[in-house]
C-alpha cells in the first residue's frame, strides 16, 4: 500500500469532466485507488463516488493505492491531478 497527499487545483474542483478524467486513469491500473478528503473515502474509479466526495479547489486529497501496480498508479493519479485534470 502507497500513499500520498496533493491538493486539487481545478477553480471549480472535481466536477463531472475532470472526475471523468481521474476515473479514467485509475482503470488504466490493476489496483484499488481510494482518496480521501475530509471525512470521505472515495473510489477513484467510479465517477459517482468521485463527484459524491465533493472535491473542492484547494481540498488536500490522500490517494491510497494498494495492488500489483501500486507504485504505477499512484504515480500516474498524482501526475493526473497536478497536470489540471484537462482543465
Amino acid at each position: 500500500m502507497v500513499s500520498q497527499k496533493v491538493v486539487i487545483s481545478n477553480p471549480t474542483g472535481l466536477h463531472i469532466r475532470p472526475a471523468g478524467i481521474l476515473c479514467k486513469v485509475a482503470m488504466r491500473y490493476k489496483s484499488l485507488i481510494t482518496f480521501q478528503v475530509r471525512d470521505n473515502v472515495a473510489n477513484a474509479k467510479s465517477v459517482l463516488s468521485v463527484l459524491g466526495a465533493s472535491v473542492k479547489c484547494g481540498d488536500e486529497i490522500i490517494f491510497t493505492c494498494t495492488g500489483t501496480d501500486e507504485q504505477e498508479a499512484l504515480k500516474g493519479m498524482v501526475e493526473a491531478v497536478e497536470s489540471g485534470l484537462g482543465e
